[in-house]
Order: C-alpha cells, then sequence, then structure tokens
C-alpha cells in the first residue's frame, strides 16, 4: 500500500493486499495469538493454555496466520514452535496502539465495528450482504 501524491490514495485494487492484511488481523483470537508470539515462541499446547482457548481453535488461526506468512514454525522432534515471522508486524501492532490512544479508542463506539455495533440485534457489517 503505497500513497499516491497526485491523487491522494491508490486505487481500491491497489488497497486489496492491504486490506486482506487487515482483516486476517481482525480477529481477537488471532491477535491474542499475535500477541502472545510477540513475547517468544510457542507451541500450539502452550497457546490453548495460556489463552484457554481450544486446540482445534489455536490451529485453525494458526494456520490463518501462517498462510498470511506473518507467522510461522519451527520443528524440534516432533514439537513445533511458533513464531512471529516477520518483525514488520510487531510495528503495525505498535502503530494501531498508538492510534487507538490518539483517537481516545473512539473506534470501540463505531456503530459498525465497535463494541456498540456487537451487540446491536441483527447488525452486520458492510460486507456480509456480499458474502451472504
Amino acid at each position: 500500500m503505497s500513497i499516491d501524491s497526485e491523487c491522494g490514495m491508490t486505487s481500491l485494487d491497489g488497497l486489496a493486499p492491504a486490506a486482506a492484511l487487515f482483516h486476517s488481523l481482525a480477529d481477537p483470537v488471532r491477535l491474542s495469538i499475535v500477541q502472545r508470539l510477540a513475547l517468544g515462541e510457542a507451541r500450539v499446547v502452550d497457546l490453548t493454555r495460556e489463552l484457554a482457548l481450544a486446540q482445534s481453535t489455536v490451529s485453525k488461526h494458526l494456520a490463518c496466520l501462517r498462510g498470511c506468512k506473518l507467522v510461522d514454525y519451527r520443528a524440534e522432534g516432533r514439537q513445533s514452535f511458533y513464531f512471529i515471522a516477520v518483525p514488520e508486524l510487531l510495528d503495525l501492532l505498535r502503530s494501531a496502539e498508538h492510534l487507538l490512544s490518539a483517537t481516545d479508542r473512539a473506534v470501540a463506539l463505531c456503530p459498525v465495528y465497535g463494541t456498540a455495533g456487537d451487540q446491536q440485534v441483527g447488525a452486520r457489517p458492510p460486507d456480509a450482504e456480499r458474502r451472504a
């Protein structure tokens, strides 16, 4: 994603990879896994215990993060140790924290994506109609 100085932004097609990146991080479980891996590598069993999640849930989300090449693993005997594959991911998350702080976490009040949106009966994100 790059900013075009002439028109201010790139075309929608040019933004698709960035949108996919943010979508891959848009799940609280994946963010909690990334947050834990920021402290150091971990096995699935470690993640399930520390995050109080089912093994199948952790494995599914690790597969997603691996597919995006954000997380990778190394094998040691019969164990796999997962780690953050690109340190820039941590920079992105730090930037997100700064942005949340600068906006006083206003996104949490967003009627579509924030906490209030989650509590609305029948509320659907804008792209839900396309997926349905």
